[in-house]
């Protein structure tokens, strides 16, 4: 696995990033690197200035929950996703499979609230600790150490697409259930990649985890 560092002194030199393609170029340069500092990743991606022509291909909606669209997977180091959110939407309480997470608003506002790991299998109900709401061009960080997040969108009118960056990839997550603080094992799962809808698959009973 890489090494992420937030020990630089001074940042390199971010380049111009005028559209999607060229971010996810620059992404891909950085994580050829043996260390890689979050504050790098954050920066470039905040130089990034969304434009809808540039991600629309991937901005497919769902009426029922929020999709997860692979853009890219960074030579195997990352994967690079559009999360796109309908009105009031939102995710799980859920951890990060020991991966970091980079995320940059494209369209709308995201609302994150933070929450401490619970104690124990069943630790009782998980109280908020921090929320926060992020923009168009926002940009955020988390890993497993900082806590667990939900994230949503809080708007009853405008729908949300963010982006979002993990390293290493991961297939399966934690999910909390707010109330009592129970777990459970999550697949992590794609509703379309590259722009085109993921062959939806049936599955066997006994195959049958929960997704997020």
């Amino acid at each position: 696995d890489k090494e992420m560092t937030e020990e630089y002194t001074q940042l390199p030199m971010i380049p111009e990033i005028n559209t999607l393609e060229e971010l996810t170029a620059e992404l891909r340069k950085i994580f050829e690197e043996e260390r890689i500092n979050v504050e790098h990743v954050k920066a470039v991606l905040g130089a990034y200035s969304s434009k809808p022509r540039d991600w629309r291909k991937y901005a497919k909606f769902d009426p029922h929950r929020y999709t997860r669209n692979l853009i890219d997977t960074g030579n195997g180091k990352y994967n690079l996703i559009a999360l796109c959110w309908s009105e009031g939407q939102g995710s799980s309480i859920h951890s990060h499979a020991d991966s970091h997470c980079f995320v940059k608003i494209l369209d709308g506002d995201l609302l994150e609230t933070m929450y401490d790991w619970p104690e124990g299998e069943d630790g009782g109900e998980m109280k908020a600790k921090e929320m926060n709401t992020f923009g168009k061009n926002g940009v955020t960080y988390i890993n497993d150490s900082m806590g667990l997040h939900r994230m949503e969108n809080p708007s009853n009118s405008d729908q949300c697409v963010s982006l979002h960056l993990y390293s290493p990839p991961f297939q399966m997550c934690k999910c909390f259930d707010q109330r009592t603080g129970h777990v459970a094992e999550a697949k992590v799962t794609f509703w379309s990649q590259y722009g085109k809808r993921t062959p939806f698959k049936v599955l066997k009973k006994q195959d049958r985890k929960r997704h997020v």
